[in-house]
């Protein structure tokens, strides 16, 4: 059984989601007060401890377990020629991923993470958006759920990434349907499309957008029609570890997508996650500006996989060393600042 058995049990779930540990942030800006260094001259990286402390709810944050999580799904609209792959590369990339031959399969043991891929229901794409709700209400909280229930409580980091073909399509359409712009806003080369097919792709976007008005008003009633099982699923696993205090790195457009539902039905949902990285997929970065997310690297990457979230955890291993690893002035006997 689905844990979320209506739309309004999934808002609730929203609404209820926990804030983080104002202590242990606190106790991190204490010490970081004292360490052998000018006060904030490591940037972003004393940022980035305090926000895992935060989130960890611990005053002095580890990242012991770290998981990335490819979810993949299957799209109907990939029948009007919005990608240049055919759709049987979803559940062959799955396969070259549990293989251990993509990109993610490296970026992930050189950030010491567990790799992980759920993929959903592939043989069953999803209805063609511009006909149809991608998604009924059942189908898209089961999904919800299996993202939900992917996460593991001993996690001390999660990354999510994706596979599935069209999904940029599916993605530009989401973000139309949250922030406005339609197709020439939000849609790009995806995979690699011709001039031709990103106007084609434009078109689609719009199509979906004109015949899921109705709804566009509800973010998740917009995330069951206008998207797909791996980003409803990436909703899930968000959502989860907000829930269980697991700080959340999110990859590229896709992923960002997937997750911006949550921060349109509570303001702050979105907080225990950071983008790890930009885009080179054009939409992205509007996205990142709608939702007040800033990246910490820009690498023009528009793999997906979670490629960008699982590059960014060695910068916060980084981090957190420094954190707990450097002295404070009066352990190294230098002087502090008068």
């Amino acid at each position: 059984m689905s844990r979320f058995t209506t739309f309004a049990a999934l808002r609730d779930a929203c609404l209820a989601a926990p804030d983080g540990d104002d202590a242990a942030e606190a106790a991190v800006r204490a010490r970081q007060s004292v360490l052998t260094k000018p006060p904030g001259s490591l940037g972003r990286l004393e940022d980035l401890v305090a926000w895992t402390a935060r989130w960890q709810q611990r005053a002095m944050p580890r990242l012991d377990s770290v998981d990335v999580i490819i979810f993949a799904g299957n799209h109907g609209v990939v029948a009007r020629g919005v990608s240049p792959y055919p759709q049987a590369v979803t559940a062959q990339m799955v396969a070259n991923f549990e293989a251990g031959g993509a990109a993610i399969n490296q970026l992930a043991a050189n950030a010491g993470a567990r790799l992980r891929v759920v993929p959903l229901d592939l043989e069953t794409p999803t209805a063609d958006i511009v006909e149809a709700p991608a998604l009924s209400e059942a189908e898209f909280l089961a999904a919800v759920t299996t993202g939900y229930e992917s996460v593991p409580e001993t996690c001390d980091l999660l990354c999510v990434g994706e596979m599935g073909i069209g999904n940029t399509t599916i993605a530009a359409a989401v973000a139309a349907g949250l922030f406005g712009g339609g197709g020439m806003r939000w849609v790009g080369r995806g995979t690699g499309l011709d001039p031709a097919g990103i106007v084609r792709k434009r078109a689609v976007v719009d199509a979906a957008l004109a015949r899921h008005e109705a709804v566009l008003n509800d973010p998740l009633r917009l995330a069951a029609a206008l998207g797909g099982r791996e980003l409803a699923a990436m909703l899930g696993a968000v959502l989860a570890a907000r829930h269980l205090h697991v700080p959340v790195l999110l990859d590229g457009f896709v992923t960002t997508a997937a997750a911006a539902p949550l921060a349109v039905v509570r303001e702050g949902l979105l907080a225990h996650t950071t983008l790890a990285h930009i885009s080179g997929e054009p939409g992205h970065f509007g996205l990142s500006l709608a939702l007040g997310l800033s990246p910490l690297l820009d690498l023009g990457m528009r793999l997906g996989e979670g490629s960008g979230a699982a590059l960014a955890v060695p910068l916060l291993r980084g981090a957190l060393a420094c954190h707990t690893g450097m002295a404070s002035f009066t352990e190294a006997g230098v002087s502090n600042r008068s």
